[in-house]
């Protein structure tokens, strides 16, 4: 299904808190909090995702207690089969766009009882907005004890949706962290970005100072999976050690083409 683009009303000043708080610690609490006014919203996630296949989640706030876990699972591997993920894709541009109503028959079995059976989750709304090459996915969810969105609610989420994707979109892009940076790097720049998606997983983590085991278990995976995308990533990008791909890091960070 195809996403319909929004037109671009501003919404009033009722999300002027959260527009103010962009580049701010505490941008998240007065996000949710503008959410839960305006619209009801239970909890909010933010992911970012790339057409190279990388994907990361951004932000989790709310009342669901297992948002961080959902996050990491999300971004780790069910970002591939999100029904939604064609809709993303196919609405790149600059316009912010509205994804399909939630429906529980969109999503398969196992995506279905993690995270809305097990998660307690019983309605869902989103918005994306691209920024470059990043598709900034703004989640908006309820859980049981306060039921489905309303129509009231939704036609509200739906005018300020523009601005709350935006808003996001600024916040990470200036409050954008070294690991984030990284992520781009390697979604976007060879040799990194011709390793698969959890090759790219283990070089990351073998950049931020991980242990094997660590990365293990920090995805989830056994020790010999992460050394065996270890070793495959090491024969893609043609190097033996740890301090290689430090060097081809570093040339990149100090290219004509690093990031800022």
């Amino acid at each position: 299904m195809r996403p319909h683009t929004m037109a671009q009303t501003p919404a009033a000043g009722d999300v002027t808190p959260a527009v103010l708080a962009i580049g701010r610690p505490d941008f998240p609490s007065i996000l949710i909090d503008t959410l839960r006014r305006q619209a009801g919203v239970g909890h909010c996630m933010v992911f970012a995702l790339t057409r190279a296949g990388a994907a990361r989640c951004l932000l989790d706030a709310g009342n669901i207690p297992t948002g961080s876990d959902l996050g990491a699972a999300y971004a780790g591997q069910f970002h591939q089969s999100d029904p939604n993920r064609d809709a993303l894709f196919e609405g790149e541009g600059g316009a912010p766009i509205m994804l399909p109503s939630f429906a529980p028959r969109m999503y398969g079995a196992r995506y279905r009882k993690i995270f809305f059976n097990d998660s307690d989750i019983v309605d869902k709304c989103a918005t994306a907005i691209w920024a470059g090459d990043t598709c900034f996915y703004v989640n908006f969810y309820r859980i049981t004890a306060q039921g489905r969105f309303g129509d009231a609610e939704r036609a509200r989420l739906q005018a300020i949706a523009p601005v709350i994707g935006a808003s996001v979109a600024r916040h990470f892009q200036q409050a954008a962290t070294p690991d984030q940076n990284l992520a781009v790097l390697f979604a976007s720049r060879a040799p990194l970005a011709a390793l698969t998606p959890r090759e790219q997983e283990v070089c990351r983590r073998i950049l931020s100072g991980l242990s094997s085991e660590a990365i293990s278990q920090e995805l989830g995976i056994s020790l010999h999976s992460t050394l065996t995308y270890r070793k495959r990533a090491y024969e893609r990008l043609g190097i033996s050690s740890q301090s290689e791909l430090f060097g081809i890091v570093l040339r990149l960070l100090a290219g004509p083409d690093r990031l800022n």
